[in-house]
């Protein structure tokens, strides 16, 4: 038996053929991104990486490779004994580290040996990399996208999950770049993946669409926090149809309450986040609406933030980024339940789906 190879196109379009994708690379690389569903398995961990590669410069690449060799075998003898001990001989991995080298290859070399059929990726998460973003602008643009539209506070992410409910294709790009796409939008505990993740992460569900059916997706700007969307997607977009949603003020005003309730329970990092304001909306008012959230008037600034902030920024920015804006058909929300929710995303979906 041999290890056998595959190239990152390939392994792009097969992945699901597999019984499982095993990361050979560091803790550390494995976070920065990853193919979906990988399971990270490290030949050399985020420590001994260091090591290896210090010997490798001070001392020389013989010993290097010595030192290596002994702490890869013991950490490969780890997953084995972990993970493996219990799988069938029909298991068949797909197997990668950063450029389909000795760590990929040790790996592969040990679980072909006792008898399992394992493939390698040629060149690694390096030449995966590439791939994604060679296959990105093409199914970016292979898809049909319905874009919901409407101002801060209506519900278009509470809308999309009811959508997905419904049996909707849904992308949502706030929920894979963990950001609300506003200056406020920064989740506390939930920091952004990086670039190289966010990508992959839209690609896996890009490559999963059926093209013959609509994708639904918020009007969102170029950038979701500091993530940049794929510029084929954005362009995409901004060309398809759009559908509008409203809700009225004071829903709109209950429901952000509802979904920034960590605001309202630490009134500092609300006042800390309207800082970033001050260049827009100058020094006097943010300063008094820190001091109204302070004695307790959360609602009143809310709704201050919604009149002087998000929506006129919001109208000039949609009409003049979306196309199909103009056109769009509008959708009323009774109020902000779920089950209104609900009931609108099966009449759009019906209507538009």
């Amino acid at each position: 038996m041999t290890v056998r190879t595959i190239t990152a196109a390939e392994a792009a379009e097969r992945l699901d053929e597999f019984s499982a994708v095993i990361d050979a690379r560091s803790e550390a690389e494995f976070e920065l991104d990853h193919l979906p569903g990988a399971l990270n398995w490290p030949t050399l961990n985020n420590e001994e990486r260091k090591l290896i590669g210090t010997i490798y410069v001070q001392v020389n690449p013989f010993d290097a490779r010595k030192r290596g060799a002994a702490l890869a075998a013991a950490n490969i003898a780890r997953h084995i004994e972990r993970e493996v001990i219990d799988k069938p001989k029909a298991w068949q991995p797909l197997v990668y580290c950063w450029r389909g080298g000795k760590r990929s290859g040790s790996l592969a070399l040990v679980l072909e040996q006792i008898g399992f059929r394992v493939t390698v990726i040629q060149g690694g998460y390096k030449s995966f990399r590439g791939a994604v973003l060679a296959q990105l602008p093409q199914l970016a643009a292979s898809l049909r996208y319905r874009v919901v539209c409407g101002p801060t506070g209506v519900g278009k992410t509470r809308l999309l999950q009811a959508l997905a409910e419904a049996g909707a294709q849904v992308l949502d790009l706030e929920e894979l770049a963990s950001h609300r796409s506003s200056v406020l939008g920064r989740i506390p505990g939930h920091p952004q993946p990086t670039q190289k993740r966010f990508d992959t992460l839209v690609w896996g569900q890009l490559r999963r669409f059926d093209p013959a059916r609509p994708v639904f997706v918020e009007s969102e700007s170029r950038k979701v926090g500091d993530l940049a969307v794929p510029d084929a997607l954005i362009a995409a977009m901004r060309v398809s149809p759009c559908l509008r949603v409203e809700l009225s003020d004071d829903e709109r005003v209950a429901l952000l309450l509802e979904d920034y309730d960590y605001f309202v329970n630490d009134t500092d990092l609300f006042c800390e986040r309207l800082s970033a304001l001050v260049t827009l909306r100058g020094k006097a008012v943010v300063q008094r609406w820190q001091e109204q959230i302070c004695t307790g008037d959360i609602e009143l600034v809310v709704r201050e933030l919604l009149a002087q902030h998000y929506d006129p920024g919001y109208s000039a920015s949609i009409q003049r980024n979306f196309e199909g804006y103009r056109q769009a058909p509008l959708f009323s929300l009774r109020d902000r339940s779920a089950a209104s929710m609900a009931d609108l995303a099966r009449d759009i979906a019906a209507q538009l789906g």
